[in-house]
């Protein structure tokens, strides 16, 4: 599968998000990676449905909407209609996964299930039949510019395996602490997204030129 860069707004600067925007997209960023959180699931609270609309108005990236909040199947419908392309939900936050998923389908995107660092890999596995992605934190949800977790890239392989024995094309994310120096960890792992995002907007257009070449190296 095709390795792709997904860089995370939640890193770039708020007054200058266009600007941010364009620079990764003409710089190869095929996917941009957007967090939700409602001050429920996660401590912080970010971006809501207003800045989904915005972006899907001038963006022709994929958008990848993570949403991190509790019960987000009340949220779905209003991402979806919003312009999302891909909606992710948190395992650990839904009562019930499977209709969750399913409704995400109904509206025409594809589904994605995260875990956090402390789920056990095998949660997801039960899902594998329904889901098109499965994203893997590679730090606790709810903050960006955290330190990449020693030993996720255990987990990442562990899906990995998981996933292929299903037969399926399902795309495999890792989200936290993701830089140049430990990228190649979670690409030899298995995992073919990349959500960066302090490694990212520090320098939109420079980084993700590295990035994506990277990427493309370890085909």
């Amino acid at each position: 599968m095709e390795n792709i860069l997904a860089p995370s707004i939640l890193s770039a600067d708020v007054m200058r998000m266009g600007e941010q925007v364009n620079a990764v997209a003409e710089a190869g960023a095929k996917y941009l990676h957007i967090d939700i959180m409602d001050g429920m699931f996660v401590p912080s609270m970010s971006y809501g449905i207003c800045v989904v609309e915005s972006i899907r108005k001038s963006c022709n990236m994929i958008l990848d909407v993570h949403l991190m909040v509790t019960e987000p199947i009340r949220l779905v419908k209003a991402f979806a209609e919003a312009g999302a392309d891909i909606i992710t939900v948190h395992e650990e936050a839904c009562s019930d996964v499977r209709e969750t998923i399913e409704l995400i389908h109904s509206l025409g995107c594809k589904a994605g299930l995260a875990i956090k660092p402390a789920t056990p890999t095998e949660t997801v596995e039960e899902y594998l039949d329904t889901v098109d992605l499965v994203l893997i934190m590679c730090v606790e949800p709810g903050f960006g510019g955290q330190k990449y977790v020693a030993g996720s890239e255990v987990k990442v392989a562990k899906s990995a395996e998981m996933i292929a024995k299903t037969g399926r094309e399902i795309d495999l994310e890792v989200d936290g602490g993701i830089n140049l120096g430990n990228v190649s960890e979670v690409l030899t792992a298995g995992a073919n997204v990349i959500v960066a995002g302090s490694a990212i907007f520090k320098d939109p257009a420079a980084n993700t030129r590295a990035f994506v070449e990277a990427l493309q190296a370890a085909k």
